[in-house]
């Protein structure tokens, strides 16, 4: 398992950016796959974004693509969720997550088995 600990959360007007980051404590990084998660207020954690180890593979969920961008650079073992276009119902506990293995798009939390303890995002509208 990985140490992951992720910072950058805060309070943003809606239409606003904000960029998340996830630090690991590992010897080496890059054999992670990693993934953003998120639970609003009231529900379940949920799939925002992944992206494999190499960084050449990414993916997001719907209701994200197109305003946020997963990134990661292995060198300095981090990891980073640049959100724009917020909106309200962004606001949650972000989570970052690992898991190593073969990449496929993987968004059910359980298949994770590092976390992070979370940042929170506030959007106000």
């Amino acid at each position: 398992q990985v140490q992951l600990v992720e910072s950058g959360g805060g309070l943003v007007q809606a239409g606003g950016s904000l960029r998340l980051s996830c630090a690991a404590s590992v010897r080496t990084f890059s054999p992670y796959h990693l993934g953003w998660f998120r639970r609003a207020p009231g529900k379940e954690r949920e799939f925002v974004a992944a992206i494999s180890w190499s960084g050449g593979s990414t993916y997001y969920a719907d209701s994200v693509k197109g305003r946020f961008t997963i990134s990661r650079d292995n060198a300095k073992n981090t990891a980073l969720l640049q959100m724009s276009s917020l909106k309200a119902e962004d606001t949650a506990v972000y989570y970052c997550a690992a898991r190593r293995g073969p990449w496929a798009v993987v968004t059910t939390r359980q298949s994770y088995d590092s976390w992070g303890q979370g940042t929170q995002v506030t959007v106000s509208s």
